[in-house]
C-alpha cells in the first residue's frame, strides 16, 4: 500500500488546507449569524465546527484568517465586540442559500438580504436567528482562542447555547431529532458536499450498550477469513457471547448448509447474513465453518 507522507512545516498552507479539509470529512456546519456594536448583521457559515459538551452545552467553531491577506472575518471581529452567536444548523433545502452567504461581501452588507432568507428576532441574544434553519442555537461567548497569528490560523470560538429553536417537524414522537428527516448536509472537500438523507444513512449497534467480546476472541480462521471485510469483523466482535453448542448444531443440522462444499463458501453466506442484520446466525455458521471439515 503506498503511502505519501506529508510535513505541515514544510507544506505551503493552501496545499495544507486543501488536504485537511479533504480528509477530515464530512463536518457540520455552522451557520453563524452575529452583530456588531452597531447592530449590523452578519451571517456566515463555517466546517470547522462541532458540539464539546452537553452540560453545559457547549458548540465551538473557527472562523480562519484568511488566507490571502491575513485578514479576519467579520464574524469573528463582532464575536469579539458583542460576546454572542446565532449557531443554525444547514440542512438540504438552504444548502444553496448557505453557499451563496459565504461570500466576501463587505461588512455593511446583511447576507440575510443577499441569500434570501429570513431573520427572526432571538429571545436571548442579539444577533438573529435564520427562521429557515431546522435547528438554531442562541450562544453566548465563553472565550476565543486564538490558534495562531498567520494566514488559515484558526480561532477557537467557545460558544454556550443558552436556548435552543427546533422546528417541530424535525422531532419524532419520543421529541428526539428525526435523523431520517432533518435532511443535514455535511461540508467535505473543495466544493463538495454530502447529505444525509435516508438512502445514505446506515446503523450499527451501539457498543456502549454491550460489552462486545472484541475481535480478538474470534477463531482465527475468522479474523483472518479472506471473505469478511474490517465492518463485518466489527460487527460480530460487538456480540456479547460466542454461539452456544446448541446454536451451532442448529446451523449444522440446516441442510442447506448441509450442501454447501467449502468454508470460502460459507463466509460468503456469513457475509450475507451480516449485511442482513443476521449477527448470531451469521456467527454461529462462521464458528460451524471453522469446525467443518476441509
Amino acid at each position: 500500500m503506498a503511502i505519501t507522507t506529508i510535513d505541515p512545516d514544510k507544506t505551503e498552507q493552501r496545499r495544507l488546507y486543501h488536504l485537511l479539509s479533504g480528509a477530515v470529512a464530512p463536518r457540520p456546519i455552522c451557520f453563524a449569524s452575529t452583530v456588531d456594536r452597531e447592530g449590523n448583521v452578519n451571517l456566515s457559515p463555517y466546517s470547522f465546527f462541532n458540539i464539546f459538551s452537553s452540560k453545559p452545552p457547549v458548540l465551538i467553531f473557527s472562523p480562519v484568517r484568511k488566507g490571502r491577506d491575513n485578514s479576519t472575518k467579520d464574524t469573528h471581529e463582532n464575536i469579539l465586540q458583542t460576546k454572542e452567536v446565532v449557531i443554525n444548523m444547514v440542512n438540504f433545502p438552504i444548502v444553496e442559500q448557505m453557499s451563496l452567504a459565504s461570500t466576501s461581501y463587505p461588512s455593511e452588507v446583511n447576507e440575510f438580504v443577499k441569500a434570501g432568507l429570513t431573520e427572526i428576532p432571538s429571545e436571548k441574544v442579539r444577533p438573529p436567528r435564520v427562521a429557515e434553519s431546522p435547528v438554531s442555537f442562541e450562544c453566548v461567548v465563553d472565550d476565543v482562542i486564538a490558534l495562531g497569528d498567520g494566514p488559515g490560523a484558526g480561532n477557537l470560538v467557545l460558544a454556550r447555547v443558552v436556548l435552543l429553536h427546533i422546528q417541530s417537524a424535525f422531532l419524532d414522537e419520543d421529541q428526539k431529532i428525526d435523523t431520517t428527516k432533518i435532511d443535514l448536509v455535511g461540508r467535505m472537500g473543495g466544493s463538495w458536499y454530502t447529505r444525509t438523507n435516508p438512502d445514505a444513512l446506515f446503523e450499527i449497534p451501539r457498543p456502549l450498550r454491550t460489552l462486545g467480546i472484541g475481535v480478538d476472541q474470534l477463531p482465527e480462521s475468522i479474523r483472518f477469513s479472506n471473505i469478511l471485510t474490517g465492518n463485518n469483523l466489527g460487527r460480530l466482535g460487538n456480540v456479547e457471547q460466542l454461539p452456544t453448542t446448541e446454536e451451532i448444531r442448529t446451523i449444522r443440522n440446516d441442510k442447506n448448509i448441509q450442501r454447501i462444499g467449502s468454508q470460502e463458501e460459507m463466509h460468503r453466506i456469513a457475509q450475507l447474513w451480516l449485511e442482513a442484520g443476521e449477527t448470531k446466525r451469521a456467527l454461529a455458521l462462521l464458528m460451524y465453518a471453522d469446525k467443518a471439515p476441509a
